[in-house]
């Protein structure tokens, strides 16, 4: 019997975000994809005062519990240190995909450092040959749709999507995040 494909989901920062906001956005994956996934949905340490080392300890701790293969996606501020963290030092398992969802970027251009300022060379620094994928509203009142732009700098080989009409939460719809994951063969 084959496994199922694992998908973690990093939530983004703020008070309730894990029960209150980003369970709607894996809901909406979790639908999108179907069966045969094993999406992992963990709650970061202090959500509402997020730190790169709470968050990025959690991460690593989730990453090790991984199979070849598995998707990682981080929405938002969860999405920036899922970055960080993976530009810092890959996994012992190799990704099938890194999805970020509208991730501030952090760092010249973006939002002030608070410690997890990224690399101006993220690209080189995340994991080889894994696909990278941005995805950003057009209408995110959070972080502008210029961050995608500063990740397109800073990761060429990221592939960017642009929705129209979509908000920081996607207006709780991933159905253009989960038909991206199943065309690059992650899901």
């Amino acid at each position: 019997m084959t496994r199922p494909r694992q998908i973690l989901f990093v939530q983004g920062a703020g008070a309730g975000t894990h029960d209150e906001w980003d369970d709607k956005l894996v809901d909406s994956l979790r639908r999108e994809l179907g069966p045969g996934q094993d999406i992992r949905y963990p709650r970061m340490p202090d959500e509402d005062d997020p730190t790169y080392a709470a968050w990025s300890a959690a991460i690593r701790r989730e990453l090790a519990t991984l199979d070849d293969g598995a998707v990682v996606v981080g929405h938002s501020v969860g999405g920036t240190i899922l970055a960080h963290t993976l530009a810092e030092r890959a996994p012992d398992r190799a990704l099938g995909a890194i999805v970020l969802i509208a991730a501030p970027f952090v760092g010249p251009g973006g939002w002030p450092g608070d410690g997890f300022t990224l690399p101006t060379d993220l690209g080189t620094r995340l994991p080889h040959g894994v696909p990278v994928h941005v995805f950003h509203g057009l209408r995110d009142g959070t972080a502008p749709a210029s961050h995608a732009d500063l990740y397109a700098g800073a990761v060429p080989q990221a592939r960017v999507h642009l929705l129209p009409g979509a908000d920081h939460q996607m207006n709780d719809d991933l159905g253009a995040v989960a038909a991206t994951i199943r065309r690059s063969g992650a899901a």
